[in-house]
């Protein structure tokens, strides 16, 4: 499939589907094998087409099916160094690692992929720009806050994949613990419902296409609100970009290039 595609978006589990005209890969493999094929064959792909992993950071919901995918099924990943000695670590095992620089672009197949720094409570968290083609892609979630560095990479993207995690209010308003709520809340947290509103605001142009809100709180934040919010800000600015929800629990919407 010449396209991209959300197949799980949440603390239970990540994973996109990024496909070139001969080369497919994943970004992140926060679902086990079985759930990750039957979500690929949604979509028309099989999983041993997938030619490599790119990863964005160490934590669970983001690299918890790398021992069958990579480990297993002898899939390469793409990490930088930091990551890799974490995902080393966590494993007790080392896929099969091709390392990046955090900040330097490099060639996979058909994709010019660049990993930019974000701000998470990880050892060396990245976002990825990927050029395929004439299109500029963007994905970046799993952060407390956009830099400059941040926005100025997600500027002239023809599709973007945004973190919208909570709205504050019921972060507060929820019974999670205290020390969830100061993390989530944090520079090295996640984006709130209004922090991907102010992103879009200043990245929005007129060649966007569409934006996935990722990695919504199923207790923190109510799709129908995130999207308002979302909706209500393209459109203070000019922007007829249309908007879609990353599900947790099936793909969302297959965009094709």
């Amino acid at each position: 499939m010449f396209g991209f595609c959300p197949l799980a978006s949440g603390s239970k589990g990540n994973a996109i589907y990024v496909g070139g005209r001969s080369t497919k890969v994943l970004i992140d493999a926060g679902l086990g094998p079985r759930v990750l094929e039957a979500r690929l064959s949604a979509i028309g792909v099989a999983l041993k087409e997938i030619d490599a992993i790119l990863i964005t950071h160490e934590h669970t919901d983001h690299i918890k099916g790398l021992e069958a995918l990579a480990l297993k099924g002898k899939i390469p990943v793409f990490s930088n160094g930091e990551t890799a000695k974490a995902i080393c670590s966590l494993l007790g095992q080392a896929p099969k690692f091709k390392i990046f620089s955090t900040g330097e672009t490099f060639e996979f197949g058909d994709f010019e992929i660049h990993p930019f720094s974000i701000q998470h409570d990880t050892l060396d968290p990245v976002g990825f720009t990927i050029k395929v083609e004439s299109l500029k892609l963007g994905f970046c979630t799993d952060l407390g806050f956009a830099t400059s560095l941040v926005i100025n990479h997600l500027k002239r993207c023809d599709y973007l994949y945004l973190e919208a995690n909570h709205q504050p209010s019921m972060v507060h308003a929820s019974n999670r613990p205290l020390i969830y709520k100061q993390r989530v809340l944090s520079r090295q947290g996640h984006l709130s419902n209004d922090e991907c509103a102010d992103i879009l605001a200043k990245v929005a142009h007129p060649g966007l296409k569409h934006v996935h809100l990722a990695h919504l709180s199923e207790e923190c934040n109510a799709p129908d609100l995130a999207l308002k919010i979302i909706r209500d800000k393209l459109k203070e600015n000019q922007s007829t970009a249309e908007v879609s929800i990353a599900p947790q629990h099936t793909v969302g919407k297959t965009i094709f290039f």
